[in-house]
């Protein structure tokens, strides 16, 4: 958890479920709350004119979503959609900013989190610009790994979909799933069922 869930509560945070596929905010929404993922996963993305999705992020238990946006003045570039049924606290964003000035810890504590997400987007926009689906996908599984804290090979159970791979990466999912069969063929990964183990 970036903020303790108590210390949400305490500072006027309520639950709100949303159920699979229900939107959070969407893009052109102002900014007014900070969320962050009790259960459940979230996706920020974003469609292009011929209607593709593209995948910025997906986020989980413990996460916050879209907060480096409540520091601004503008409204929010992507939708925030539920992936799963999701529990969200949510916290309007004065409460939020208040708590902030009252406890410097949790602002660097925030610092390391806005910090660890601006890394995954500069990995992800450099590795999407290689045109070798290869090593869009293994900088992809590198970043999750990492942050599972589960260094040895082949034992990460990476959390997405082929479908997810493609939307984060740019390929289209048959692309995905060609060269996750290639990975597996060069060890360096594995695939049991329909999971892929990195």
């Amino acid at each position: 958890m970036i903020v303790d869930e108590n210390l949400l509560l305490e500072n006027g945070a309520v639950y709100e479920n949303y159920s699979a596929k229900e939107v959070i905010y969407q893009l052109g929404d102002v900014p007014h709350y900070y969320f962050q993922i009790v259960n459940g996963t979230v996706e920020l993305n974003n469609y292009h004119e011929d209607g593709k999705e593209f995948t910025l992020s997906i986020l989980s238990e413990g996460q916050s979503i879209g907060e480096s946006m409540l520091f601004g003045e503008k409204a929010y570039p992507m939708n925030a959609v539920a992936k799963t049924d999701c529990k969200v606290l949510k916290l309007a964003k004065s409460n939020f900013l208040k708590l902030l000035g009252e406890n410097q810890g949790m602002v660097f504590k925030l610092f390391r989190y806005l910090s660890d997400r601006l890394f995954y987007k500069y990995v992800m926009l450099f590795n999407n610009s290689s045109v070798e689906p290869v090593s869009k996908i293994k900088s992809l599984m590198d970043y999750y790994k990492e942050c599972s804290l589960k260094g040895r090979q082949h034992v990460f159970q990476v959390p997405l979909t082929r479908q997810q791979i493609a939307n984060l990466t740019g390929l289209r999912v048959e692309t995905v799933i060609r060269t996750i069969k290639k990975m597996e063929r060069e060890n360096i990964l594995k695939i049991r069922g329909r999971h892929i183990f990195y």
